[in-house]
């Protein structure tokens, strides 16, 4: 039972990071795409400026839950995606560069270098954690396995960028396949809106009126992806919804995903500007625990059969350090909630006229 508790938790800290730090993702590419004036920029910035680095705080908190919940997981893991880990880890930094060097220099060729860089690196991350999903859901070739013939130790793997045949059947699999694709794809869409909806909630940007007009057009994208993605997912891995099916009650996550993306279609229909942001973070949040559902009780599949998939079961520490673990993070949950109540209590509102560095 207590690795069922970290394995709800890990799944809920990943997914509020995808939330926290997400908006701040769909903002970047928003800053890319649609802000053209100095004033825009500077607001999208200024939306997140007292929310980007404190929201990272859900990934270093979710890395360090793996390393003491499942370690064997995060070894294999951190192994097995070397490649998409460091470049995921040069974003974020080029990422935070980009936000901070940016008001270094009052000049419109040192803006325009490091608005790029801010764009692009939030662009790439979106789609590198739609990429992650798509190869847990899709599955690894653990032990690296070639013609009935473990080349590693079965809970260890390597995997490219990508294959020669981008194809999710191939046994040297890559990081980028055409399934892997779609949900990346889910993943720039989602962040895209989720960006959106949050600079409609904190800002008067003068693009908040085609923002509002793109969210239900990028709604329905998602919505088209989604159905994509839930439609070839048994062609690439056997039974992904028996979970649903021998517990049906966990049907209610599905469906609220599907709240969440025709409460954007409807984006314009709402008073009151937060409504957007919330059905976005729902849709985000149901899809985390959908698809944690689907798994259990595996982290990690196996796509072959001669090495097991790693589930909750193989890779958690011992029994005593679990229990003992859940008291201490008890205490730093609770820190992280007050604290991240306390800034968005301080941070209420439209923050047009904060000014970056206020904080």
């Amino acid at each position: 039972m207590i690795d069922i508790t970290w394995y709800i938790i890990i799944t809920f800290m990943l997914a509020m990071y995808a939330i926290m730090d997400g908006f701040d993702f769909g903002a970047g590419i928003i800053h890319l795409f649609f802000a053209k004036e100095e004033k825009d920029k500077q607001l999208i910035i200024k939306s997140i400026g007292p929310f980007w680095d404190a929201n990272e705080v859900w990934l270093l908190a979710a890395g360090g839950i793996l390393f003491f919940a499942f370690p064997t997981l995060y070894a294999s893991s951190f192994s097995g995606f070397y490649l998409p880990f460091m470049m995921i880890l040069w974003l974020l930094i080029l990422r935070a560069i980009g936000i901070e060097l940016r008001h270094a220099l009052q000049n419109k060729m040192w803006h325009l270098i490091w608005d790029r860089v801010f764009g692009l690196t939030s662009l790439g991350l979106a789609l590198f954690f739609g990429l992650a999903i798509g190869n847990i859901v899709r599955g690894v070739n653990l032990g690296g396995v070639i013609d009935g013939v473990s080349t590693f130790e079965p809970q260890f793997f390597f995997l490219p960028l990508w294959n020669s045949t981008l194809s999710p059947f191939s046994d040297e699999l890559g990081v980028i396949d055409w399934f892997t694709l779609i949900l990346g794809f889910v993943g720039v869409v989602s962040i895209t809106i989720h960006g959106a909806t949050w600079i409609v909630y904190k800002t008067n940007s003068s693009i908040n009126k085609k923002l509002k007009q793109q969210i239900p057009i990028l709604s329905l994208i998602q919505l088209f992806l989604v159905f994509v993605s839930f439609s070839i997912w048994h062609f690439v891995r056997l039974n992904p919804f028996e979970n649903f099916l021998k517990y049906p009650i966990f049907t209610i996550f599905p469906l609220l995903m599907i709240v969440g993306i025709f409460g954007n279609i409807f984006f314009n229909s709402f008073k009151k500007d937060i409504i957007g942001f919330i059905f976005s973070s729902l849709f985000i949040l149901s899809g985390f625990i959908s698809t944690s559902i689907s798994l259990f009780p595996v982290l990690l599949h196996s796509t072959n059969s001669l090495n097991p998939s790693l589930t909750i079961f193989n890779t958690s520490s011992a029994e005593y350090g679990l229990i003992i673990g859940l008291k201490w993070f008890a205490v730093a949950f609770l820190l992280i909630i007050i604290y991240t109540i306390l800034q968005f209590k301080i941070f209420s509102g439209k923050i047009d006229n904060i000014d970056y560095g206020d904080y």
